[in-house]
């Protein structure tokens, strides 16, 4: 019994926590969807179109996972833990993974999305411009229009040729930005 209502006390803490830590991190930046709110430089090919203000900014470490298809090596899928962008703790507020697909660790809430413009950048993963395709819940991500990976950091597959079904997964990291449409 002890231990449920901890459960229960734990969950509603981490969303209070979550719904501050959003809520803080979007208070006046309405007027200026694409400002330094982000922390991190925006290219001017990943700017998000007028119409959607940011609603959340998160951190985000995993890999990238790739498999050997015709003797190169293909992505297969991220696999990341997403936390509130300053949040020294680093407590899992999304997980990202195929689709690609982020979903709350909080609430349920998802959204998924595609690809429309990228950056690239040496040494790295490409910064992205996605489009949101799908979301449910009702929770953070409800309604996202536009997702960011912006401040890319490893994830690029290994040069080296590959052979039969190999696979092998690099570490990344990045700051994924979300939007919702201004009303």
């Amino acid at each position: 019994m002890k231990i449920a209502r901890r459960l229960v006390l734990s969950t509603a803490a981490l969303a209070a926590v979550t719904a501050g830590t959003l809520v803080s991190a979007t208070a006046g930046q309405a007027a200026t969807p694409q400002s330094l709110h982000l922390g991190v430089t925006v290219p001017d090919a990943l700017k998000v179109p007028d119409g959607n203000k940011l609603t959340g900014v998160f951190s985000a470490a995993g890999v990238q996972t790739y498999t050997c298809t015709n003797g190169a090596w293909t992505l297969l899928e991220p696999a990341a833990t997403l936390w509130a962008k300053n949040d020294r703790s680093k407590r899992s507020v999304a997980l990202h993974s195929r689709g690609p697909v982020w979903v709350s660790t909080v609430d349920g809430s998802a959204v998924n999305g595609s690809a429309i413009a990228k950056s690239p950048k040496t040494g790295t993963i490409p910064e992205l411009l996605l489009e949101s395709t799908a979301t449910r819940g009702t929770g953070v991500f409800a309604g996202v229009s536009y997702i960011q990976r912006l401040d890319t950091h490893g994830g690029v597959a290994p040069a080296a040729a590959c052979t039969g079904t190999d696979q092998v997964s690099v570490r990344y990291s990045a700051t994924y930005a979300f939007y919702k449409p201004a009303k």
